[in-house]
C-alpha cells in the first residue's frame, strides 16, 4: 500500500496470515479521506474476509462498494467477497413498520390464516393421494404387507383405547338420559327419552366421541413417534436403505386406525346405550328390557349403519394428519410439540367439520 501524488496505491495480498503488517499500515492512513478518483485498487492480490474487512476500514464500506462496481479487472470472486463485506459493514437503518389501522390489521391477519388454512389442505389433499396410490401398490403384494406393524398398531390405537371409550360414552350416555328425562317430563313424554338415548348414539355420539378421543389420544403419539424418528435422522436412513417412509411407517398406522376405529364406535354405541338404560331404569322405571324393546320398535337399522359408515373415513384422515404433521416436524423438539398439538387441533376439527356436513347429508337424503 503506498500513497503517491495523492493516489493511494493498494497492492499485494491481503489475507489473515499478513493481518497484524496491514492493521498497522491502515493506522497510519486512517482520518484521511479518499475517493474513487484517488484509489488504485488494480494491483491488488490475493484477499479474504479479513483483509477486506481491514480495506473497509480503512477506505469505508461504502467507497469499498463503489470501488468494487467501478473497477471491472478485479476476478469476480475477489469483486463478490469485498462487496459482500461491504454491504455487512454498511450501516443501514431498518426501515420503521408501516403502522396499520385496526381494519388493515384485522384483513391481514385474516389474509394470512386463510393463506394457511390453505396450505395445510393444500398438503393434506397430496399426502392423501400419496397414502392411496402406496396402498394401490401395497395392497395386492401380500408379501410387501407388514403385518406385525399393522397388529402392534392396531393394540395401541384400539385395544388400549377400548377402556377410556367405553366409560366415556357410558357417562356421556347417562348424561343424555338425565336431560332428556328432564326435559321430556313436562310434555309428559319421558318415554321417548329411550328414542333420544338410541338416535343419539347410534348416529352421532358413538362415532364421534370415539373419533374426537382418538384424534386426541392417537393422532398426537403418530405425530409423536414419526417426528422424533425424524429429529434422530431416523427417516433418513430408511430412504437410504431403499425404503418408502409412506409404506413402512405410514400405512401400517392409517389400516391400524380404519380397523380400530369402527370397532371403538360399536363398543361406544353400546356403552352408550347402557348408560341410558341405566339412568332409565332408575329414575324412570323403564325396566332394560322394556328398553330393548322400544329400541326394536322405534329405530331402524339404518340409523346404526349411519354412525358405522363415518367410521372408516374418520379413520383414515385422523392417522393421515397425524402422519402428515411428523413428517413436518422440524430439528428441534419444540418442533415436535408444535406439530403435535397441529394433529390434535386439526383432527378434531376436521372430525367436527365432516360429521356436521354428514348429518346434513343424510338429513336432506332421508337417510
Amino acid at each position: 500500500m503506498t500513497n503517491k501524488n495523492g493516489t493511494l496505491a493498494i497492492h499485494g495480498d491481503w489475507t489473515l496470515n499478513d493481518y497484524q503488517t496491514l492493521k498497522q499500515r491502515v493506522a497510519e492512513y486512517s482520518g484521511q479521506q479518499w475517493n474513487t478518483a484517488t484509489i488504485d485498487i488494480k494491483s491488488l492480490g490475493r484477499v479474504d474476509t479479513a483483509g477486506a474487512s481491514l480495506l473497509a476500514k480503512l477506505l469505508g464500506p461504502e467507497l469499498l462498494a463503489a470501488l468494487t462496481a467501478q473497477e471491472t479487472s478485479l476476478p469476480s470472486e475477489q469483486s463478490a467477497l469485498l462487496h459482500a463485506v461491504a454491504d455487512a459493514l454498511m450501516q443501514k437503518p431498518s426501515p420503521e413498520p408501516e403502522k396499520l389501522t385496526p381494519v388493515s390489521q384485522f384483513l391481514t391477519e385474516t389474509g394470512k390464516t386463510v393463506e394457511a388454512i390453505w396450505h395445510l389442505i393444500y398438503l393434506l389433499s397430496g399426502f392423501v393421494g400419496q397414502i392411496i396410490a402406496t396402498l394401490s401398490v401395497v395392497l395386492p403384494r401380500p408379501k410387501r404387507w407388514r403385518v406385525t406393524a399393522f397388529v402392534a398398531a392396531i393394540q395401541n390405537t384400539g385395544l388400549n383405547a377400548l377402556p377410556i371409550v367405553a366409560l366415556l360414552t357410558f357417562l356421556v350416555g347417562a348424561v343424555v338420559a338425565f336431560l332428556g328425562a328432564t326435559v321430556l317430563e313436562g310434555f309428559g313424554a319421558t318415554i321417548y327419552t329411550v328414542n333420544l338415548v338410541a338416535f343419539s348414539f347410534l348416529r352421532e355420539f358413538g362415532v364421534l366421541l370415539a373419533a374426537i378421543l382418538l384424534a386426541g389420544r392417537t393422532a398426537s403419539a403418530f405425530t409423536a413417534q414419526i417426528g422424533a424418528m425424524k429429529v434422530n435422522e431416523e427417516l433418513d436412513a430408511i430412504r437410504t436403505l431403499g425404503l418408502d417412509p409412506v409404506e413402512l411407517l405410514v400405512i401400517p398406522r392409517v389400516l391400524a386406525m380404519m380397523v380400530s376405529l369402527p370397532i371403538l364406535t360399536f363398543v361406544g354405541m353400546l356403552s352408550g346405550l347402557v348408560g341410558g338404560a341405566m339412568v332409565c331404569a332408575i329414575s324412570l322405571d323403564i325396566s332394560p328390557a322394556q328398553f330393548m324393546a322400544i329400541m326394536e320398535r322405534d329405530i331402524a337399522l339404518q340409523h346404526f349403519l349411519v354412525g358405522m359408515s363415518k367410521a372408516p373415513i374418520f379413520a383414515f384422515l385422523i392417522a393421515a394428519i397425524g402422519c402428515l404433521e411428523g413428517f413436518k416436524v422440524g430439528g428441534s423438539a419444540q418442533s415436535v410439540g408444535v406439530h403435535t398439538t397441529s394433529s390434535v387441533v386439526q383432527s378434531i376439527f376436521i372430525v367436527i367439520l365432516l360429521d356436521a356436513v354428514a348429518a346434513l347429508f343424510f338429513m336432506e337424503m332421508g337417510w
